[in-house]
């Protein structure tokens, strides 16, 4: 069920948190404003010297929670919100929660990796999210929400494949990881109110202040050395 807010007034929304938090998903403040931040650039970037770049495709849950993560780290150039893996062609929002066209929330990475490398980018991946949950992230279910690396070349692909087998017979999860390794294919931008989303909207929808701000916070702590310098 996705739940759209609509923030009458501070004191109901604390009581209400408390009744129906654990039933929030992955879902916009209201998907049909026009005014949701449209004129907002969509994609997060700060650099544009693209003459020496990679770009790596990670569909870790609700792309407003990897997207927030990603933009954080040192090195990385621009993180863009989208859906890929599916077969229906420039898919809305509401056709992929609907959950028939294939496609997953991914973020896509620009990087540098002369300053980050794409096996740092996988450690942040497969540490910042739980690879054991076929199609789910916490409270966000569905196949949208599965944990997949699109490789955009051999050696991601290899490299993909290695971390997980090295990950996955440490024994640092109880379950086995079910994080898929496919091929890069129909990608498509999400829509542009989803695009830097936390960053614009962490004290306005509840989903933020309530799940994307305790990964931000945890990332930040357990990758201190990797964060952006201001």
């Amino acid at each position: 069920m996705y739940l759209r807010f609509r923030i009458f007034n501070v004191s109901l929304i604390s009581v209400l948190l408390s009744i129906f938090l654990p039933l929030f998903s992955c879902a916009p403040l209201d998907v049909n404003n026009p005014n949701s931040n449209q004129s907002i650039n969509t994609s997060y970037m700060t650099s544009n010297d693209f003459t020496k770049t990679d770009t790596a495709t990670f569909g870790a849950g609700c792309f407003w929670c990897v997207e927030a993560i990603f933009q954080r780290v040192e090195g990385v150039l621009k993180v863009t919100s989208g859906y890929c893996g599916g077969h229906v062609i420039n898919p809305t929002y509401e056709q992929v929660c609907e959950k028939n066209t294939g496609h997953v929330e991914v973020a896509q990475i620009v990087f540098d990796p002369a300053k980050i490398s794409f096996d740092e980018l996988l450690e942040i991946f497969w540490k910042t999210h739980d690879p054991t949950t076929p199609n789910q992230q916490g409270n966000d279910v569905g196949p949208q929400y599965r944990s997949v690396v699109f490789y955009h070349n051999e050696i991601q692909q290899k490299k993909a494949n290695q971390y997980k087998k090295a990950l996955d017979g440490s024994g640092a999860f109880v379950h086995p990881i079910v994080t898929t390794i496919e091929p890069y294919q129909n990608y498509f931008e999400a829509e542009d109110y989803h695009q830097n989303y936390f960053n614009l909207n962490k004290n306005t929808n509840p989903y933020c202040s309530y799940v994307v701000q305790p990964k931000v916070e945890k990332f930040e702590k357990v990758f201190k050395h990797k964060l952006r310098k201001e």
